[in-house]
C-alpha cells in the first residue's frame, strides 16, 4: 500500500477507535445506572465499534506484508477479509444482542431510573460520535467528490473508510432512537417504548451490516479496478512505440492501492522478439510512472482476433 492512502484511511480509524472507546465506556456505566435497555443496546453497539476499529487496525497490519513465494500479490486482500469479518460481526452481535434486548424488555418492561442521566450520556455521545463522523465523511467525500453517496459507497476499494462513515451514521441515528425512546418512556410512564426503541436499533444495525457484508464481500471475491484508471492504462499502451494495437486489459483490486493488471497488445509485424522485449519494458516502465498502485503487470503479446476469440470462449458470447 502507498502510505498516503494507509495512513488517511487509518487516521480515520484511529479517530473512530477514540471516539467508540469514550462512548463505550460512559453508555455502560449509563446502561447499569439508569438499567434501560436502549442505551445497554447504544452500550453493546459502542462496544461492538470499538472492536470492530481494533480489528480493521488489524487487517491493515497484516496487509502491510510483503509479497512471498506462498502469496506472490501480497496479502492485501487481508484487509478485505477482516472488513467482512467486521460487518458480520455488528449483525451478529450488535443487532443480534440489541434485538434480544429490545424483545426481553418488551415482553417484561422495566421503568428507566434517573433518565436525565441518559440523556446526558447520549448527548456527549453524540459529540464523539460526530466528530469521528466528520473525519471519515471528509476523506470519504473527497476520494469521489463529484459522485452521489451511494455510487460514492459501491465505487470505493477502501473498506475501512465507507465502514467507519456508515458504522458512525448508524451510531448517530441510533443515538436519536435511543433518546427518543427514553424520552417517550419517561414522559408517558411506558417502558415499554425503552424495549421498542432497542429493537429499533438492532434492525439499524442489521441494515447497516448486510450493506457493509455486501460490499466487503465484493472485493475480497475480486473486484476490477477503476475504469478511469483501466483506460488510462490502455491509452498508454496504444500510443507507445511498436504497438499496434492495445486489445484489452483484466484488472483486479488487491487492496485499496494495490492492483493486479493484464494487458493484451498487438505489435507491429516486423517487430523481433528482442524489439517487442524493449516495447514491453517502456510500457511497464510507463504504466508504473503514471499509476503506482499497479502492482503487477502482466503484458501478453498477441494479435486481436485471438484476444477477441479468447474473450469470446471465457464469457460464453460471440464477440
Amino acid at each position: 500500500m502507498t502510505n498516503t492512502v494507509e495512513g488517511s484511511s487509518k487516521t480515520i480509524v484511529y479517530a473512530a477507535l477514540a471516539g467508540n472507546l469514550l462512548v463505550a465506556v460512559t453508555k455502560i456505566g449509563a446502561a447499569i445506572w439508569t438499567g434501560s435497555s436502549a442505551m445497554m443496546s447504544e452500550a453493546v453497539h459502542s462496544v461492538v465499534d470499538t472492536t470492530n476499529e481494533v480489528l480493521l487496525l488489524y487487517g491493515y497490519h497484516r496487509a502491510s506484508r510483503p509479497p512471498d513465494e506462498s502469496h506472490p500479490l501480497g496479502y492485501g486482500r487481508e484487509l478485505y477479509f477482516w472488513s467482512f469479518i467486521v460487518a458480520l460481526l455488528i449483525f451478529s452481535l450488535g443487532a443480534g444482542v440489541s434485538l434480544y434486548q429490545g424483545v426481553i424488555h418488551v415482553m417484561a418492561p422495566e421503568p428507566i431510573q434517573d433518565p436525565m442521566v441518559s440523556f446526558v450520556v447520549l448527548g456527549l455521545s453524540f459529540v464523539f460520535e460526530g466528530v469521528s463522523w466528520l473525519f471519515a465523511f471528509r476523506h470519504f467525500r473527497s476520494e469521489h467528490a463529484r459522485l452521489g453517496w451511494y455510487e460514492t459507497f459501491v465505487r470505493s476499494k477502501d473498506p475501512p473508510a465507507f465502514m467507519v462513515l456508515l458504522e458512525d451514521s448508524a451510531a448517530l441515528v441510533g443515538i436519536v432512537i435511543a433518546a427518543a425512546a427514553t424520552a417517550v418512556a419517561a414522559l408517558f410512564a411506558q417502558p415499554v417504548w425503552d424495549g421498542i426503541g432497542s429493537i429499533l436499533i438492532g434492525i439499524l444495525l442489521g441494515i447497516t451490516s448486510i450493506g457493509l457484508a455486501r460490499e466487503s464481500k465484493s472485493l475480497l471475491i475480486g473486484e476490477p479496478a477503476h475504469t478511469e484508471l483501466s483506460r488510462s492504462i490502455l491509452d498508454i499502451a496504444r500510443h507507445s512505440p511498436g504497438v499496434l494495437k492495445a486489445n484489452g486489459l483484466l484488472t483486479v483490486q488487491m487492496s485499496p492501492a494495490e492492483v493486479v493488471a493484464a494487458l493484451s497488445v498487438e505489435f507491429a509485424d516486423d517487430k523481433r522478439a528482442d524489439d517487442i522485449e524493449q516495447c514491453v519494458v517502456a510500457i511497464e516502465t510507463e504504466i508504473r510512472r503514471q499509476h503506482p498502485i499497479v502492482a503487477a503487470l502482466f503484458i501478453k503479446p498477441q494479435t486481436s482476433a485471438r484476444f477477441h476469440a479468447a474473450r469470446a470462449r471465457r464469457w460464453g458470447t460471440g464477440a
